[in-house]
């Protein structure tokens, strides 16, 4: 096979999420998020597990760093945990958590590796939660407010606004299985308004105050079929298209939310009535990046009714299926074109555990891997504008339902110890890094 060859200014990275690798719940000041409230509830989370000790970043950062300078990435994505800056969600910033933040971009950019960080990556102050969460417009104001600090207090050039709004609206409000754990479409898709509009708010900020920095939302996209070729099938498809995509490009690309999905939501919430003059100017906000999230398709039968057709990961919802991964991006570059696109989630758990010579031989996500990243290569020479790629995840950590049980990371956690053992899909990552190349 011939090598598929990168472009040479090809950013490499790799993500995390505050709550999934942080630990220190209770450190320094950081208030209560609704992810410590949701797992503090017997049957929330596998087997009672929460969001300490995670990976430990909060105490281990600096060997973290050399762990991403030593595999050779130039990019590392974070979050930032809301309740450590404002425990609350509101008032006076908490001085220790912009300090713990510092020192990580700090360490991070005398190693030579871009920091890029996501504002929200679902860890909402409990405070604010209580006051509504994301069903109060309030929040979205609130958001503004906190952006408005970090962006005064890193000095970082990419910035990403809200973390997969669909999974909060999905997973936390209309099935129940994250936090805050409610199953209401009334209220789902009030929270998934506001939720863009705390990322319109944010994102004009940013503009306004910053003026060279880079700022955008971080959706995940599944691209959806239908399961057979009857209409049935295919029109179920084109509206969980909707549901799934358009509800959150549109609005931002075009400053319309898509009518047949509307009238769809108009049967089941009274999203319609929280939508205020100047809210979709304000989503609207030109972006300068679009985090992409790219895990797994989805096929629905003429009932709109899920049908899994590729095999699946050891997460049940995620099935292999990479070249849905090209098709994501290049009806980006056909449908919302002219903004760069960086990958800021890929990849899947896998159940390999060190050998007795320390090796974790994770075979399957290494095929994984290379196969997604062939098909994004296969995209951008027709066209997509792919400027960087972050493997999901760098770590072991919390996988929010699902516990400590799915491990995401390209690098093996011993969650007793702490102790991080590269995978042999962190190894081969690195060579395809310093090479460029793909073979």
């Amino acid at each position: 096979m011939n090598a598929l060859r990168f472009p040479d200014d090809f950013v490499w990275g790799a993500a995390t999420s505050a709550y999934q690798v942080e630990g220190a719940t209770t450190e320094d000041g950081r208030g209560v998020s609704v992810w410590d409230t949701f797992a503090a509830v017997p049957g929330n989370v596998k087997d009672g597990d929460t969001g300490d000790p995670g990976a430990d970043q909060y105490h281990r950062y600096p060997e973290d760093i050399e762990l991403i300078a030593d595999l050779g990435l130039s990019s590392y994505r974070f979050s930032i945990a809301w309740p450590r800056i404002q425990p609350t969600g509101s008032g006076k910033p908490n001085q220790k958590g912009i300090d713990f933040y510092r020192r990580l971009v700090e360490g991070l950019v005398e190693r030579g590796i871009r920091p890029m960080a996501t504002l929200f990556h679902w860890d909402l102050p409990q405070e604010l939660q209580d006051r509504g969460g994301w069903e109060n417009r309030d929040t979205a104001a609130r958001f503004a407010d906190y952006a408005e600090i970090m962006f005064d207090a890193l000095h970082i050039r990419d910035w990403l606004t809200i973390n997969e709004p669909k999974t909060v609206v999905d997973c936390g409000y209309r099935f129940g299985s994250h936090a805050p754990g409610f199953e209401d479409d009334a209220r789902a898709f009030v929270a998934c308004h506001h939720l863009l509009l705390a990322h319109g708010l944010a994102t004009r900020i940013s503009h306004e105050r910053h003026p060279g920095r880079r700022i955008g939302p971080a959706l995940n996209l599944h691209p959806t079929y239908p399961v057979d070729d009857t209409q049935e099938a295919r029109q179920a498809a084109r509206l969980q298209d909707g549901v799934e995509n358009r509800l959150y490009l549109d609005p931002i690309f075009k400053g319309f939310y898509p009518e047949d999905t509307l009238r769809w939501i108009s049967e089941r919430s009274p999203m319609r009535d929280h939508i205020l003059e100047g809210d979709l100017a304000t989503i609207s906000e030109p972006i300068d990046i679009l985090g992409v999230q790219y895990y797994t398709p989805i096929y629905v039968n003429g009932d709109m009714e899920r049908v899994h057709v590729h095999p699946r990961a050891q997460a049940e919802w995620l099935e292999i299926y990479p070249e849905g991964f090209y098709d994501i991006l290049v009806r980006l570059k056909t449908d919302y074109p002219g903004v760069p696109l960086v990958i800021t989630e890929n990849g899947l758990p896998t159940t390999d555990e060190p050998g007795p010579d320390d090796r974790v031989r994770d075979v399957g996500r290494i095929e994984y891997l290379r196969d997604h990243l062939s098909a994004m290569h296969r995209a951008m020479k027709e066209g997509a504008q792919v400027e960087g790629y972050h493997v999901w995840s760098l770590l072991d950590n919390f996988e929010w339902a699902e516990g400590y049980s799915q491990r995401f990371g390209i690098v093996y956690v011993d969650y007793s110890t702490q102790r991080r053992i590269p995978k042999d899909s962190a190894l081969w990552y690195r060579d395809v890094v310093k090479s460029g190349e793909l073979r």
